[in-house]
């Protein structure tokens, strides 16, 4: 059975005198009368059967009773105002900070934003996007999407999407002063590299998709290189070249039509795949678990509309 607490003005009355050892003080902060505060407190010696105070030649000093008990409704009083500060702020909104690589981010997750906002408004994102990928175990972010082969020790891990590579350009290149119209054509246009740092050893690059066609390139290697995948896709659409891109990536510009790929048939798998993956040790927060959870039906949307291109 709870003990039934003293009465809270007294307390409040006991606590502020303790602390100044003076009731016209105490009186001062708690916007009362001296009077108040000395009724306060013969209120609660009534209570606890004893004196809580005495007046010596010094002034007002606390009787071991009162002493006794100071410190703890002291912390009990601060953790009290700390509360009533927290009930004060407005409610926090709900966040999922995500790590992710640049080219994924602006490429593929930011055009599907608003279907997020549109089903979770309460929830923002909070994305980091870095070629370096983040320690997860720091607590700093929730989750990441990482492109690779899977296998991340200490990490919760689920497969979002595998992926391909395939020649893509603009549409301006298709009849232009050099039509493309078979692999061999592609000897007199530049060729431009996807140089991000993902370390597939599988994804094949240009020297390796013009042999397996059986065009004997001069100088396969030849060409502008980019950093970041997207940076490539923005060249490609741009005319500066036919990229060898990530497929995932190039999907919503081969959809829009700013990119086209000459080759129907040119696409290759590679071995590397995009990955969700969240720290094992820490459970994740709803707010989390409705991400991932829209995560995997873009990307089961992504599949379906890949098929069709």
């Amino acid at each position: 059975m709870a003990r039934p607490l003293l009465p809270l003005n007294a307390l409040r009355a006991f606590e502020a005198a303790a602390r100044h050892l003076n009731f016209s003080r105490a009186a001062d902060e708690l916007s009362v009368t001296p009077g108040a505060v000395s009724q306060q407190i013969r209120l609660l010696e009534d209570i606890v059967g004893g004196p809580l105070f005495v007046r010596e030649a010094r002034g007002l000093q606390l009787t071991d009773l009162g002493r006794s008990s100071v410190p703890l409704l002291r912390e009990g009083f601060e953790r009290l105002m700390d509360a009533s500060a927290l009930l004060r702020e407005p409610p926090r909104r709900k966040q999922v900070s995500i790590s992710v690589a640049p080219g994924f981010a602006s490429k593929w997750l930011m055009p599907r934003m608003d279907d997020f906002h549109t089903a979770h408004p309460e929830i923002e994102l909070w994305i980091s996007a870095d070629m370096e990928p983040a320690d997860l175990t720091e607590g700093k972010v929730d989750l990441a999407i990482r492109y690779g082969p899977g296998d991340y020790p200490g990490l919760t891990v689920d497969r979002l999407m595998t992926e391909t590579v395939l020649p893509v350009c603009a549409p301006s290149l298709m009849d232009g002063e050099h039509p493309i119209r078979k692999p061999a054509d592609l000897i007199r246009h530049t060729l431009l590299h996807d140089m991000s740092n993902d370390g597939d050893p599988s994804r094949p690059d240009w020297a390796m998709w013009l042999k397996a066609r059986g065009v004997r390139h001069p100088d396969p290697r030849r060409g502008s290189r980019f950093n970041q995948s997207s940076l490539l896709i923005e060249a490609a659409i741009a005319g500066r070249g036919v990229a060898l891109a990530k497929r995932t990536l190039a999907q919503a510009d081969l959809a829009s039509g700013r990119l086209v790929a000459p080759f129907p048939d040119g696409s290759e798998a590679v071995g590397f795949a995009y990955y969700v993956v969240q720290p094992r040790d820490r459970p994740p927060s709803p707010s989390t678990t409705a991400f991932v959870g829209w995560l995997k039906k873009q990307a089961v949307d992504h599949d379906n509309t890949m098929g069709q291109l």
